[in-house]
Formats: structure tokens, sequence, C-alpha cells
């Protein structure tokens, strides 16, 4: 008889501990997928150049808050890869390593004698994560890229606004985000098959293949001949195919609604108290009420501008309708259901006190989020690093530090320097 089978439980490391990454992450891409292979476990140790990479010193005077939250749980060291010895060094700790992750423009790595063929004749075994604007192959590879100019490229921009105004930038950094999800995705992908063959392997991801799918509605619109020529609709439906869909106004801020079945429409027509609304015929369906989208957003507009934004989203929300009040950030921020699921959580960082951290979008199981600690000093494990995975001791590291090959943490020596 088979005896029944036992159900694990979930892992308190989380499940990729005792996996050592390497990361050259700089600005949000690449830093933001090392975070998150930080809450699932893995031991994360940011490679950064002797001054730091551009986002810590972002502030005048203190290390700017988008390197705080992204960097939490790292461990970080200094090394300038530029230098022959710094280079060996990397190749040593890569050596002991399962993952690295850079997201440098196309040809720095091999540049800097650290390409795939390299890793790897050192390390079989190891996954390279790389991210870029462009990918590494088509015309635009060696294009310069930042989340603004690949907004600008893959018709973000275009789309965003509205008809009478400027293409306008989303609010949110969406391309580097995006990378960054979708090279974890990779990586955890190539982690899988190499328990499968043995091997490690390239992963790649560009910036603008990422953003591509978030244009769903508006390629919709385009395929299906909705969209309209100047492509910016505003607050409405991206592909100009739903109605209602809109922000309207109400006498002390703002509601989102959006109608996305014809029984939340037959629903909203009796919150606003307009029957005669929900028994037109040439109003019954989605695709007809697209045909009157002015008529539509006019009806709902005037019925929200004389109540409160709260009033008006608990209307629609004891109706079913999909509704939200428009926050601002500080109210973000203070949301219960975002505290309650532990997205901002905070820690209390050696020179900047209290901050608050980026917790994990992702839950395992019954496992509760792991609580990371704060982003690394500039150069603060680099001694410990060395020392743990390479065997260097105190009077080998004071001469790296002093040719410069190593940085000094910026507010004194490692604890744990041998």
């Amino acid at each position: 008889m088979e005896k029944p089978r036992t159900r694990a439980r979930p892992s308190t490391r989380g499940p990729l501990a005792g996996l050592l990454v390497l990361e050259l992450g700089q600005i949000y891409n690449g830093p933001y997928c090392g975070l998150l292979l930080a809450h699932l476990g893995a031991d994360v140790v940011k490679v950064e150049p002797l001054g730091g990479e551009p986002t810590r010193w972002r502030s005048a005077s203190r290390e700017a808050y988008p390197f705080l939250m992204l960097n939490a749980g790292k461990r970080g060291i200094a090394i300038d890869l530029k230098t022959e010895p710094g280079r060996d060094l990397f190749l040593s700790l890569a050596q002991t390593a399962d993952v690295v992750i850079e997201n440098f423009a196309y040809g720095v790595m091999e540049r800097l004698g650290l390409g795939f063929d390299v890793l790897h004749s050192v390390n079989e075994r190891l996954i390279l994560g790389s991210s870029s604007g462009f990918g590494r192959s088509g015309p635009d590879r060696e294009l310069p890229a930042m989340d603004l100019t690949v907004q600008a490229m893959t018709g973000v921009m275009s789309v965003t606004g509205f008809p009478d105004s400027p293409p306008v930038k989303a609010g949110v950094a969406v391309a580097d985000f995006m990378g960054g999800v979708h090279l974890c995705l990779g990586i955890l992908a190539a982690l899988l098959e190499r328990g499968r063959t043995g091997s490690g392997q390239l992963v790649e991801v560009s910036m603008q293949d990422a953003v591509i799918p978030t244009l769903a509605s508006n390629l919709g619109g385009l395929f299906e001949g909705t969209l309209p020529p100047r492509e910016r609709n505003g607050n409405r439906h991206g592909g100009m195919a739903m109605s209602p869909y809109n922000v309207y106004g109400c006498s002390d801020g703002w509601v989102a609604v959006f109608c996305v079945t014809d029984a939340h429409w037959q629903s909203l027509c009796r919150v606003l108290g307009r029957p005669d609304l929900a028994e037109r015929g040439d109003l019954g369906t989605t695709p007809l009420r697209v045909g009157h989208m002015d008529e539509v957003d006019a009806a709902v507009d005037g019925w929200t501008r004389s109540r409160a934004a709260k009033e008006v989203a608990r209307l629609l929300r004891e109706a079913s309708i999909p509704s939200a009040e428009v926050r601002q950030l500080k109210q973000v921020v203070g949301d219960g259901q975002v505290r309650f699921r532990g997205m901002l959580p905070s820690h209390t960082h050696p020179t900047m006190g209290k901050v608050r951290y980026f917790g994990s979008p992702i839950r395992m199981g019954n496992a509760s989020p792991r609580r990371l600690g704060p982003a690394p000093l500039l150069g603060q494990h680099t001694r410990s690093v060395l020392s743990s995975r390479l065997g260097l001791e105190g009077p080998q590291l004071d001469e790296l530090e002093a040719g410069g090959i190593i940085g000094k943490c910026t507010t004194g020596r490692d604890p744990a320097d041998p």
C-alpha cells in the first residue's frame, strides 16, 4: 500500500536559499530583478564601481531613496572592473556563483572581458541574465536606452495624454520595471532547466520587447481600426473599444469608472437614476455605447460632479461596478491594503535611519514574506565577501584596497573584516 504523501512546509529562507547572485545592476532594471531574487531567498551581492552606481548618489548629500528601496537585503562590494586585477576578482567570484545580472549598454560586458563566453568558461553552470534597451540583436541593439527613450520608441508616449496635448511619458518607469520582471522570470526558467541539464545559459531581455505587450488595448484599436489618428485618448480606453471607461470629476477629486459588461452598465444606470439610458437600445451593448461615448461620459460626469469622491466610489462599489478614487501618493503609502500586503515595509538603515523599501509582490504558499535588511553602504561587504568566498586575508585585502582595485566601506571597515 502506497504511503500518503506528506506536504512539505515552505522554507522560511525562501526557494532560492543557497544561490549566489552577482548583480551588476544599475538604475532600476537590473536592481529590481536582483531585489525579487533576494525576496525569494537568494544571496544577492551587488557589485558597484568604486564611486557607486548612478542611482546611489542621485541626491546631493545622501544616498537616494530609490537606491535604498531597490537594494534592500543585498550585500554590497566595490570593485574596479576596468582593471585586470578587478576583472580577475570578479571572475573568481563568478566561479562560485549561480547567476550574474547585468543591464549595461550593449557590448559593455564584452569590453570588460566579462561576456558570456568568458563567464561560461570559468563556470559552465553560471546563468547570465542580461537586459538592455533593445536587445543583443537587430539594427537598434547599440542605441543607448533609458526608460524615457524606450517609452518614446515603443509608442507608449504616443498613446499617453490627451488628443490636443503633446505626447506624455507614463508616470511610472514602465520600461525599466517590465524589463526587470521579465529578466527575473527568464533567470528562474534557466535555473529550472539547469536542474535538468547541469548547464547555465545566457538569458536576454530587451526593455522594448517587454513593453510591447502592455500596448494590447492600443494595438487592438490600431488593428481593428478604432484608434483615432492622434492615438492619445486621455483616460478613455486605449483602443477606444469600451464605454464608459474614464476618470470623472467629483466635488473634491476624481473617480475612475469602467463598465466591463453590459450588466455593469445596467447597474450604473440604476445608480445614476437614469432608467431612460438603461432602456435605450442604442446603448445596450458595449460596441453601441462606444458609438455614443461623449453622451455616455456626459451622463456619468453630470452625476459625479456634485458628489464627493468617496461617496461616488462607495455607491458604485455597492452596485458591484468597477470603480476607485484617484489617490495621491500619500494616500497610497498609508493604504490599509498596501500595509496588510507588506509592500512598503520599513527597516533601519545605518546612515539614513528608518526607511521604506519594496516588499515582494510574489507569495509562496503559506510562507510569510521575507523581511530584508537595509541596502548596503558603498563597499560595505567587500572585504567579508572576498574573504569568505575567495579566502583572501587581511594583508591581501589591504593591498587591493591601497591599489584602488577594491573600495573601502564609506563609513569605515566592514564589521566582518578579517
